[in-house]
């Protein structure tokens, strides 16, 4: 079933149950080899699923916790390996959304969710665009209203000698910082045969209408005679005619712009566009995670 996290709406089955989990796989045309999360209700559920936990990580999962943060760890071996797609590690977070908790605990059993929307595409945001995506393919979608952070999880290894960000999202790396020390987190891992996370791959997050980020400003004459929609952070003005407008946030607050953006690029992506133009933001607390999103929804199917 699809239900709603604070991040976005995650489509969800019994972990422990490779058939159930499989379905998902089935459902969203997902790749066997990017790995899912398992999502937890409880602290100490945590040690019956990893080998060992260590001290910046429990830090982080006693302060953030329930919260936007994963933590991947090395995995036990009651966890299927079609989870963790044949890794020894396994991504782990509880959700915040009270609707998610009661699920998991009703369930009993930890709950892997990956978005609940066709693989690579915009993440749901809201109940309505679940049912826009996967329709009658799923037997049940709980509707928890529009989600709070709008951005999936921060997502941190401690599989090495140094916490990996393995990609930015809803917990900004300054918090993370705050609770485990400046310079102790690695921002930008080494390129991996396959994904050790979800969202690690170039390509995801995407529209089926092209976007271009950053500098296109300086070179509209370009659009000219195209059908074009902009995704600002804040309101802008040019004497450009663009078809349609959407603004993330008036005010320039990134809390604001991450909760706004997926929703935003779907009305883009629902008008008869050529290209999406999207206005860079600042890359510090949440706007790492937005151009993370943007930078990825940008490449091509090939790049």
């Amino acid at each position: 079933m699809a239900f709603p996290t604070e991040t976005v709406y995650g489509l969800g089955a019994n972990a422990l149950n490779p058939l159930a989990v499989a379905r998902i796989f089935e459902i969203k045309n997902r790749p066997f080899f990017d790995p899912l999360i398992m999502h937890i209700a409880r602290h100490d559920e945590v040690r019956k699923l990893v080998i060992s936990v260590p001290l910046d990580a429990d830090r982080l999962m006693e302060r953030c916790w329930p919260g936007p943060l994963t933590i991947v760890l090395p995995k036990t071996e009651i966890i299927p390996d079609i989870v963790t797609a044949g890794l020894t590690t396994v991504a782990i977070r509880m959700p915040r959304h009270p609707m998610a908790l009661r699920l998991i605990q009703e369930a009993a059993c930890p709950v892997a969710a990956p978005s609940a929307n066709p693989f690579g595409y915009v993440s749901p945001t809201a109940a309505q665009h679940v049912r826009d995506q996967l329709g009658n393919k799923i037997d049940m979608i709980l509707d928890g209203g529009p989600c709070e952070v709008g951005l999936e999880s921060t997502i941190l290894s401690f599989c090495g000698d140094r916490p990996k960000l393995l990609r930015p999202g809803g917990l900004p790396l300054e918090e993370i910082e705050s609770i485990i020390g400046r310079g102790r987190v690695e921002l930008n891992p080494a390129k991996e045969a396959a994904p050790s996370s979800p969202g690690r791959l170039p390509r995801h997050y995407a529209p089926r209408i092209p976007i271009v980020v950053g500098e296109w400003g300086k070179n509209l004459e370009a659009y000219q005679n195209k059908r074009i929609g902009l995704l600002a952070f804040r309101k802008v003005n040019t004497p450009f005619s663009f078809c349609h407008v959407e603004v993330l946030s008036p005010r320039g607050d990134l809390q604001e712009a991450a909760v706004n953006l997926f929703a935003a690029i779907r009305r883009l992506d629902a008008l008869d566009l050529e290209v999406i133009l999207a206005e860079a933001v600042p890359e510090m607390g949440l706007g790492r995670a937005i151009m993370d999103r943007l930078r990825r929804a940008s490449k091509k199917p090939k790049e």
